[in-house]
């Protein structure tokens, strides 16, 4: 077995526990792909799971990350998707086979590895995974966005959010943003955003409407439950929908909001999706991939010796876009 730099959480607590480490990888089983990785996605959930205070515990010591992007190095027998060769994607889940994606290689089983398009590099790659699928899912599978609609997305400039903004004008609907940094709105513009506001307070829901021939959105997509779910449900339509996708804490809310209005205040987990739903969710990003309506917005990328500084600038929101760190 060959032996390769990979990131190594050998204890759980603080970002300084990330270390680089010389790792060995096997070769792949009748239904796994062997990656050469050139980058790696990280999301907040890697950083949760790392303090070892999140629902998912993986067993010590682990190679972090869930999202990834290089070429592959070798298949197994029954592989059919991919070949040797091929520019990919991953886009794993934390209950499947993986030796994680912070690292210069990976084996996976070869459903969560998909082909990328020549005008996405690797970089972009690593930015799918799970912000495209929840982006997705959150729009598609449980809001059911429709052409004409109008959708709010309630802080648009972090990863999720860009690729949310884009898959909605695929979609045909409207788009209002919101960010607070200047430079998160200019991103949220070029994402085809329709509308980019500051964050909405209930003081300021009317700048909403005005942009919106006096109605509320149909579809709030939202990341900051904690904070803003009292406010969606002003500002939402009638009979619309407030998907979810984020919360840090707890809130009060009027439940008299979501009688008078009959709309649906629906929770979202990547993490539910069965098998087969996270292979639609795949075949459905990259469709939008091959048609060049959704293009990954990297925010930040850093060497993989400082993937600790990555999963602290997640954290701190330091960055707009996707924080990847390059394996090679």
């Amino acid at each position: 077995m060959k032996l390769l730099k990979a990131i190594r959480i050998n204890q759980f607590g603080t970002t300084e526990n990330l270390v680089v480490e010389q790792a060995q990888i096997a070769t792949p089983a009748e239904n796994e792909v062997l990656v050469n990785l050139y980058a790696a996605g990280v999301n907040p959930s890697d950083v949760y799971t790392s303090t070892g205070t999140y629902a998912i515990k993986p067993n010590l010591p682990y190679t972090p990350g869930l999202d990834g992007a290089g070429i592959v190095e070798q298949v197994g027998e029954q592989v059919t998707n991919v070949k040797a060769g091929d520019r990919v994607f991953i886009a794993s889940l934390p209950s499947g086979k993986s030796t994680g994606t912070l690292a210069q290689q990976i084996v996976c089983e070869s459903r969560f590895v998909h082909p990328i398009p020549e005008h996405i590099s690797f970089e972009q790659g690593a930015a799918l995974g799970i912000p495209a699928l929840t982006a997705y899912r959150a729009l598609v599978g449980r809001a059911k966005v429709k052409s004409g609609q109008t959708v709010f997305i309630h802080g648009a400039s972090g990863a999720v959010g860009l690729q949310a903004v884009q898959i909605a004008k695929a979609l045909g609907v409207k788009v209002i943003g919101t960010a607070s940094r200047d430079s998160g709105k200019q991103l949220v513009k070029e994402a085809g955003a329709d509308v980019v506001l500051d964050h909405i307070k209930e003081e300021t829901i009317e700048t909403v409407l005005d942009a919106n021939d006096g109605k509320g959105p149909d579809v709030i997509i939202e990341f900051l439950a904690n904070e803003n779910l009292q406010t969606d449900l002003h500002m939402l339509a009638k009979h619309g929908v407030i998907v979810i996708v984020g919360n840090r804490g707890e809130i009060e809310i009027n439940p008299r909001l979501v009688m008078q209005k009959e709309c649906d205040v629906r929770g979202m987990v990547l993490f539910n999706v069965s098998a087969e739903e996270h292979q639609d969710l795949i075949y459905g990003v990259a469709k939008l991939l091959e048609t060049e309506q959704l293009k990954p917005v990297v925010g930040y990328s850093y060497p993989l010796e400082q993937a600790g500084k990555a999963f602290d600038a997640v954290i701190n929101g330091d960055h707009n876009g996707k924080v990847v760190v390059k394996t090679q």
